[in-house]
Order: structure tokens, then sequence, then C-alpha cells
């Protein structure tokens, strides 16, 4: 039996390797893209347990620390002041001259009284001015851009066409100043991709391919503003910017 099924496969199998047609390969445009971020300028507010928490860790610190050099200063002033007022011998150029740790202390609760803390809360947050890096300084702000796709202006974060002889990192480190423009300075991080989305051309646009993949580069805003019209989001507030399934692929790789 096991021979005779042997020669059924061997007989079998020729007729179905000649009726398998080679798949045509589809060719796709590769395209970079640039995940440009306003990092926070400053530490989130805490919550009310992050507070508790926080006011925990403190008292455990102070509780159980050793003395820090002000506070060994301090004791040694004290120690010293005993010795004047019993009328011991001490060394009149050290009491003297020397600043105390009190005296210290005085001058940074003044320094402290005359310092005025920024808002957190800045004009660009009150105009709503969604064009502006000094909103939102808690928050990641993503920039987003205008670009041409097909026929419709659509917001993106900034991506175009790889050219022939460049790795995709230097297509990213272009992209960047011809969609943005030479204001704007950036620092790309690294050589490979952080996330990757393709989608296909509508058929009447077709020409030599069929589509674009993207691979996106994350890079951190230094300096300067974009051109073109642009908007810095949050998280958040991208969500009806950005194409649905092309959202979905960004939100992937966004901490």
């Amino acid at each position: 039996k096991s021979v005779l099924l042997a020669s059924r496969v061997l007989r079998v199998s020729p007729v179905r390797l000649a009726s398998q047609n080679p798949a045509q390969k589809e060719k796709w445009d590769l395209l970079a893209g640039v995940l440009v971020e306003r990092l926070p300028i400053l530490g989130k507010t805490l919550s009310p347990i992050e507070s508790k928490y926080q006011k925990m860790l403190n008292d455990c610190e102070f509780e159980q620390s050793l003395l820090c050099d002000h506070e060994k200063r301090h004791e040694k002033d004290k120690a010293l002041a005993e010795r004047l007022k019993k009328g011991l011998d001490v060394d009149m150029d050290e009491a003297v001259s020397k600043q105390t740790a009190q005296d210290f202390e005085d001058a940074c609760d003044e320094e402290l009284a005359n310092f005025k803390f920024a808002d957190r809360i800045t004009e660009a947050d009150k105009k709503k001015d969604f064009t502006s890096t000094e909103r939102k300084l808690e928050d990641v702000l993503i920039l987003l851009v205008e670009q041409t796709v097909g026929n419709k202006k659509i917001l993106l974060l900034p991506q175009g066409v790889r050219q022939e002889g460049e790795t995709m990192r230097q297509t990213a480190d272009r992209v960047v100043q011809e969609v943005c423009g030479q204001e704007l300075s950036v620092q790309v991080y690294g050589n490979a991709p952080v996330g990757f989305y393709k989608y296909k051309y509508p058929v009447d646009q077709r020409r030599d391919t069929v589509g674009a993949k993207v691979f996106f580069f994350r890079a951190a805003h230094v300096a300067g503003k974009s051109s073109g019209k642009f908007l810095w989001q949050t998280k958040e507030e991208i969500d009806g910017k950005l194409p649905e399934e092309y959202l979905k692929s960004v939100r992937q790789f966004l901490l």
C-alpha cells in the first residue's frame, strides 16, 4: 500500500506544480515618516494619592536619613554659641568671620520669598494657540503637518518618499527639512524605525506602484518653528485629526 501511495504522489505532484502560477510582485513606494515630539518642560502635577505617597516618602527620609552637611554645620554653630555663653576659649576669627548655618537659612528664605514661580498655564494655553510649543508644558506635543495625499490635503506626521541611494534615516532627515522648513531643528533618534504603516493608492491613481509603505522615526524638537499649516497636539488631541487606520498604527509607538 505504501508503494502504491508513493507512486500516486509522484504522478500527481508535477501536475500541481505546473498548475501554480507565480504571484506577480507588487511594487510599493517607500516613505519615511517622522514623529516629532516636543518633550515635557514641567513635571506632571501630582494627583491626591501621589501627593500622599510623596509625603510619606519624605517623612520616611526625614526620620531615617543621616544628618546632611548643613545640619552638621548647624550643630557645630550651636556648640560654638554655647561655648561663648560659658566664656570658654574659642577661635574668634572662626566665630566672627564666617556665615552661620542660620544666616544661610535666612538668606535662602528671603530669596525664595522674592522668587516668583511661572504659571503652568501659559498665554498659548489661554489663547488656544495650537501652533505654539509653549502650550501644555506638562505633556508631550506631537507635530502634525498638512500634506497632500492623492487629491486631498490632510494632517499627518511629516513624511516623504525615499529617493534612490538614500537610507531610510537619510530620508527622514531630508523630509523634516523639506516638509517643515529650514527653521525647525530636530534630533532624530537612531537609524531604526519605530513604527510602520502601509496603504494602497486608489486604482485610478496607480502608476508603477500600488501603494506606500511608511517607516516612522522618532525625533525630539530642539528649536524653531515649522512652516506651512501645522499643529502641535497632545496624544489625546490627535483623535479625529488623523485618518482612523493611520492613527491606529501611530498609537502603537506613542509613549
